[in-house]
C-alpha cells in the first residue's frame, strides 16, 4: 500500500510515489520487487486484468510515475491502451516503459525497438511523457546476459531520477478537516501553508477564524483557532484571501469501474475527503476510445471506459481543478446501496451555470397551498409489472378522492410519454431519465399542495428512492401494485407481453430488462388476490389512517 506521511510543516507527503502497472502476466511483481529493494519507493504492483482498474485508479491518482510493464511476446495489448489512458487522466505525468520477457524472444533488439517506439508514440499522443525503454530479461530465467546491446539508464536509476516528492506544499493553502473538537481542528495540509495570525475560512460553511497554533503529529496536523470556528467534517480551510472554488455543477473526467453501466441522471454518491453527497452524472459528452483515442458519443459508460461528463451534487461543495490540486479535485462516486466505488472522477472546472442560476424566493409557499385546499400533500407512487393493474387502481383512487372534495393529479406512463417525456425510448439509460423528470414534476405537484398519483412501472430501486429523497418525511407513499409475471402476462390487455415475446419489443421489462420489487413499501396491493375497488378502498384506508384525507 501507500505510505503517507507528515513532514514538520504538516503537508501530506507521498515519498517517490510509483505505481507499477501492465499487461497480465507481464511480470510486474519481479519488477516491483526489484525497485522496491534497497529503495525508498512507495511502490503498488497493479494487476493486469480487466477488473484491476479500479487498484490503478486508486494508485494514479497518488502517483506521478508509472512503470508501464510490456510482455515482449505480446506488445501493446488492450490492457495497455486503457491503462495508459487511465494514467493520464488521473494525473499521472511520467512513465518508464519496461519491456520484459525479453529471454523468450532470445532478447530480440527488434522486438525492443518497435515496442519502444510503439509506446512513445501512444505516450505522445495522450500527452504523457514516456522515455525511451529499458529491456529486461525475467521470463524463464532471471539471466539478463543477452542483453549486453543495451546501453541506456537501469530502471532503479530511472526512478530514481523521475519520482519526486509531493508537490503538496505548493499552491494555496488547503487544509481537509476530519475532526472538530471546541476550538481546535484536525485533518491534513495538503496544499501550501499558513503562519499564525493569518485569517482563514472554512468551505463551504464560510465560518471565519484566525490561526493560532498548528501542531504537526505522526499522521494528523491541528489546527488551534483563535476563536470558535463555524467548520463541519469534510470542510476545506483556506486563506480567506485564496479560497476554493464552489459549485454544484462540474465538468469532469471519470473512469467508470463498474460492471453495471453508468447511467445518467441515476443517483450516486459523491465522496471527497470525508465529505458524502448525492450526486449523479447529469450528461455524458464523450468517451474516449482507448485505441484510436478518439472521443465517441455515448448515452452509457461501461466498465473500464473512460470519457468526460458533467456532474451534479447536492449543493455547493469546494474544491479546485485537478491540474491545481490532485487532492481537492478529485473524487470517487459510490453506490447507493452497497456504497462500493462505482467510478474514480477528476474536477476539469465548475459549469458557469451554477453560477449564474439561484433559488427564486416566491411569496406564496407549500404550506399557503396546502391550507387553502383544506389538505395535506403527498405523492402516491404506483410501481409494478406492465399490466399488474396500477393505472386501473390509481385511476380509481384519483375519483374517490375527487369525490371527497380532494384536490389531485394522475401522472400516468403512458400519458407521459405523449409530452414530456416523448423524445424517451426504453433502454435503461432512458428509464432513469424518464423517471427523474417525472420525480421533479411531481415534486411539483407537491408544492403546488397537491396529492398527485404516479403510475409508472419505474423499474428500478434506486430511482424510486431518489425520487422520495426530493419530497419531506410522509409525503412519498410507494405503492407496490404486486402481480406475478404469469398473472401479468395472461391478462396483457395491450398485446405488449405477446410482442416481447415474440422479439417485437425490445427492453421490456421482466424479460429482457429487469424488475426491481420494492423493499419496504408503505402499501402492497397483491392484486392476484385483490379486485380493484378493494384495492382502491385499501389505499384510502392508509390515507386515512395517515391523516392525510378525512374519515
Amino acid at each position: 500500500m501507500l505510505h503517507r506521511s507528515i513532514n514538520r510543516n504538516g503537508y501530506l507527503k507521498i515519498m517517490k510515489r510509483l505505481v507499477v502497472c501492465g499487461g497480465s502476466g507481464a511480470g510486474k511483481t519481479t519488477i516491483a520487487n526489484r525497485l522496491q529493494d534497497g529503495k525508498n519507493f512507495a511502490i503498488l504492483d497493479i494487476p493486469g486484468s480487466e477488473n484491476s482498474m479500479a487498484d490503478l485508479a486508486s494508485a494514479a491518482l497518488n502517483s506521478d510515475l508509472a512503470v508501464v510493464v510490456i510482455d515482449a511476446r505480446f506488445g501493446l495489448s488492450d490492457d495497455i491502451f486503457r491503462q495508459c489512458l487511465a494514467l493520464k487522466v488521473l494525473g499521472v505525468s511520467r512513465a518508464i516503459c519496461v519491456v520484459s520477457k525479453m529471454d523468450l524472444v532470445e532478447f530480440s533488439q527488434d522486438i525492443f525497438d518497435e515496442i519502444d517506439e510503439k509506446i512513445s508514440a501512444r505516450g505522445e499522443a495522450l500527452g504523457l511523457e514516456i522515455g525511451s525503454g529499458v529491456p529486461s530479461g525475467i521470463g524463464n530465467t532471471d539471466n539478463d546476459d543477452g542483453l549486453t546491446w543495451y546501453q541506456g539508464p537501469s530502471l532503479a536509476a530511472l526512478t530514481e531520477q523521475g519520482a519526486g516528492d509531493s508537490p503538496a506544499s505548493s499552491g494555496p493553502f488547503r487544509f481537509l478537516v476530519e475532526g472538530i473538537d471546541g476550538d481546535t481542528v484536525t485533518g491534513m495540509v495538503v496544499g501550501g501553508s499558513v503562519n499564525k495570525g493569518e485569517g482563514i475560512v472554512a468551505l463551504p460553511t464560510a465560518g471565519t477564524g484566525k490561526i493560532k497554533n498548528l501542531i504537526t503529529g505522526n499522521d494528523r496536523t491541528t489546527l488551534e483557532i483563535e476563536s470558535h470556528l463555524d467548520v463541519s467534517t469534510g470542510d476545506i480551510i483556506c486563506k480567506i484571501d485564496d479560497r476554493a472554488q464552489l459549485s454544484d455543477q462540474f465538468r469532469i473526467n471519470l473512469l467508470w469501474q463498474d460492471e453495471a453501466p453508468l447511467l445518467p441522471s441515476r443517483p450516486y454518491l459523491l465522496k471527497m475527503g470525508e465529505r458524502v453527497v448525492a450526486a449523479s452524472i447529469t450528461d455524458i459528452r464523450h468517451i474516449v476510445n482507448s485505441q484510436t483515442l478518439e472521443q465517441d458519443a455515448a448515452k452509457i459508460m461501461r466498465l473500464n471506459e473512460t470519457g468526460a461528463c458533467n456532474l451534479a451534487v447536492a449543493g455547493p461543495i469546494p474544491y479546485d481543478p485537478f491540474e491545481e490540486n490532485r487532492i481537492t479535485g478529485c473524487f470517487t462516486l459510490l453506490d447507493r446501496e452497497s456504497h462500493q466505488t462505482v467510478a474514480t472522477g477528476t474536477i476539469q472546472y465548475g459549469l458557469y451555470r451554477a453560477d449564474n442560476i439561484h433559488w427564486q424566493a416566491l411569496g406564496i409557499d407549500k404550506a399557503a397551498r396546502s391550507n387553502m385546499k383544506e389538505q395535506k400533500p403527498a405523492v402516491l407512487w404506483f410501481t409494478g409489472l406492465s399490466a399488474s393493474g396500477k393505472s386501473t387502481i390509481a385511476n380509481l383512487v384519483e375519483q374517490k378522492l375527487h369525490e371527497a372534495g380532494r384536490h389531485t393529479y394522475t401522472l400516468d406512463g403512458d400519458n407521459v410519454r405523449h409530452g414530456l417525456n416523448k423524445n424517451l425510448g426504453f433502454t435503461d439509460a432512458d428509464r432513469v431519465e424518464n423517471i427523474r423528470r417525472v420525480a421533479e414534476t411531481s415534486k411539483l405537484m407537491i408544492d403546488a399542495g397537491l396529492i398527485c398519483l404516479v403510475s409508472f412501472i419505474s423499474p428500478f430501486r434506486a430511482e424510486r428512492r431518489m425520487a422520495r429523497e426530493l419530497m419531506e418525511d410522509g409525503e412519498f407513499i410507494e405503492v407496490f401494485v404486486d402481480a406475478p409475471l404469469e398473472v401479468c402476462e395472461a391478462r396483457d390487455p395491450k398485446g405488449l407481453y405477446k410482442k416481447a415475446r415474440a422479439g417485437e419489443i425490445k427492453n421490456f421489462t421482466g424479460f429482457d430488462s429487469p424488475y426491481e420489487a420494492p423493499e419496504h413499501a408503505e402499501i402492497v396491493i397483491p392484486t392476484a388476490e385483490m379486485n380493484p375497488d378493494e384495492a382502491a378502498e385499501n389505499i384510502i384506508g392508509y390515507l386515512r389512517g395517515q391523516r392525510l384525507v378525512g374519515q
